[in-house]
């Protein structure tokens, strides 16, 4: 029997998508059972015996992990998406990028004012997309009660960001450097 950390499934590949750049997989997390296991668990251990009414996932490994927990909360999911991938009304929240801008999307019915909600995703790196998703949740009124993440990578300054707005980060492990 091993005793791997969430952090020793996550494989790390050299100059992807660029050069200088690590990229840190969490596929080979998925892959795992044991790992994958771990991972949700560890993802929900924080917020034992907290309520939610729904977990919105970032897209796309925030679909995988949000879905997962999702389920173990019994709660419904959300998925917040790049701009014109949802069909039907959606509301859009931008948010910059090291070059240029993106936007993001949620069904505008998808929660309902009140509703607590625990944010997932793969990786929190400078946070602007986690960013645009609480704003998202907030306009339809919407309480982000946590954010939550496998990798926290803390040279980019994400997690000060959400606790900057006033969010209770939590994340499984840390990477340092880009």
């Amino acid at each position: 029997m091993t005793n791997k950390s969430v952090r020793d499934y996550i494989r790390t590949i050299v100059d992807f998508p660029h050069e200088g750049i690590l990229f840190r997989d969490v596929t080979t997390l998925f892959a795992d059972p044991r790992g994958f296991r771990i991972a949700i668990d560890q993802l929900l251990a924080p917020y034992a015996g907290q309520q939610f009414d729904k977990v919105a996932g970032l897209e796309a490994r925030g679909f995988i992990l949000g879905g997962a927990v999702a389920h173990q909360l019994s709660t419904g999911f959300v998925p917040i998406r790049k701009k014109g991938k949802l069909p039907g009304a959606t509301i859009s929240q931008s948010y910059k990028l090291e070059y240029g801008e993106a936007v993001v999307e949620v069904h505008d019915d998808a929660i309902q004012a009140g509703e607590k909600v625990l944010l997932v995703d793969d990786l929190l790196a400078t946070g602007g997309t986690a960013e645009a998703g609480i704003r998202l949740i907030e306009q339809l009124g919407g309480q982000v009660v946590g954010c939550a993440f496998v990798v926290d990578l803390p040279d980019l300054g994400g997690r000060k960001r959400l606790e900057g707005l006033g969010m209770e980060v939590h994340a499984l492990c840390a990477f340092e450097g880009l």
